[in-house]
């Protein structure tokens, strides 16, 4: 043992300690006019510009919303409302368009409105109903046709048939209600007759090995099934039902026109004429147009149009199929009509 071990201050030299680790400088901020200066202001003028133009396009859609809403309500609440305000002695129109049928511009529910209307305006000196149309359903034709004699009895007013290009079949049924009947020499006029269509699939079936099953309680409720051989029974029966409601047609026409209509083998056989011939048989009375009517026959110029107009919503509803969707069931079921 070395004594001088135990001297104070003699021990081993101790070993020395680490150095602390040294920090990390901080970045140096970019200088001005530095890039990413520039690009962060870029980000902050986009974002804001996103910002805005995001609440315009908001406030945009809140109001289109706002105003189509506001167009429905107002549609809903002008439908079926005459176009024109009466003010005096007028004439009253009612325009008979397209196929005569529910649900449409020409059926009986918005007819007969606008003829009541109409007659019980003290200022209409008569009604004109300017004709347009291909014909279609017996039904509502002849509800139609009905009103007209009604009211015209009632009211003491004269009706008078005007027409345009076409005035065929359910058409003319109800022109035959009018005093007189007025037509263009090359409108198209008769066609007096009654139709059901439809489509038979029996043959295209057997080809593709396709089976028809169809359960009845009774035994002629497949009648007209498209998808079904026909029976000469039911063949008879749908026959013996469209010469019925012919007989039907050639006596409304008849009492309509009574004298003046001269009968040829050719009158009721679905035929139709020009303006011209239809007047030399006496399926009209003269050639002229609604204001010649107003003007010459009437002596009420002004012209009302009491027709009622489709409200947004119907509109709407036939733009998305449903006359479509109509028209491809009565395809296929078979429809009678006059046309």
């Amino acid at each position: 043992m070395n004594p001088q071990d135990d001297l104070p201050g003699s021990g081993p030299t101790p070993e020395p300690l680490p150095a602390a680790p040294a920090t990390a400088a901080p970045a140096p901020t970019p200088p001005l006019g530095h890039p990413l200066e520039g690009v962060v202001q870029q980000f902050a003028r986009d974002y804001l510009k996103d910002r805005r133009s995001e609440r315009r396009w908001r406030l945009f859609f809140r109001w289109l919303w706002f105003g189509l809403l506001f167009v429905f309500v107002l549609g809903l609440v002008s439908a079926r409302k005459a176009a024109n305000v009466p003010t005096g002695p007028h004439t009253a129109l009612i325009e008979v368009r397209g196929e005569i049928a529910v649900d449409t511009e020409a059926s009986a529910e918005h007819l007969v409105s606008a003829l009541k209307t109409a007659f019980e305006d003290n200022g209409a000196q008569a009604i004109v109903l300017r004709i347009n149309s291909p014909g279609g359903s017996p039904v509502q034709a002849g509800i139609v046709n009905d009103e007209i004699r009604r009211l015209k009895a009632l009211h003491k007013k004269k009706v008078y048939a005007v027409v345009e290009e076409v005035c065929a079949s359910g058409a003319y049924y109800i022109a035959v209600a009018a005093d007189e009947i007025y037509t263009d020499k090359a409108s198209i006029v008769g066609s007096i007759g009654v139709l059901m269509d439809g489509f038979g699939f029996v043959g295209a079936m057997q080809k593709f090995g396709i089976e028809r099953r169809l359960y009845t309680a009774g035994e002629n409720k497949g009648i007209n099934d498209p998808f079904s051989p026909e029976s000469e029974k039911h063949r008879a029966y749908t026959q013996a039902m469209l010469d019925q409601i012919h007989k039907q047609f050639i006596k409304v026409v008849k009492d309509g026109r009574g004298k003046r209509l001269k009968e040829t083998p050719d009158t009721f056989s679905g035929l139709y004429w020009n303006g011209e011939d239809a007047v030399k048989q006496g399926l009209a009375d003269k050639l002229g147009n609604l204001d010649y009517v107003a003007r010459e026959v009437i002596r009420a110029e002004e012209i009302i149009d009491y027709t009622p107009k489709e409200n947004i919503a119907e509109r709407l509803a036939k733009r998305f199929g449903a006359s479509i969707g109509a028209g491809a069931v009565r395809a296929l079921q078979g429809t009678i009509a006059l046309r």
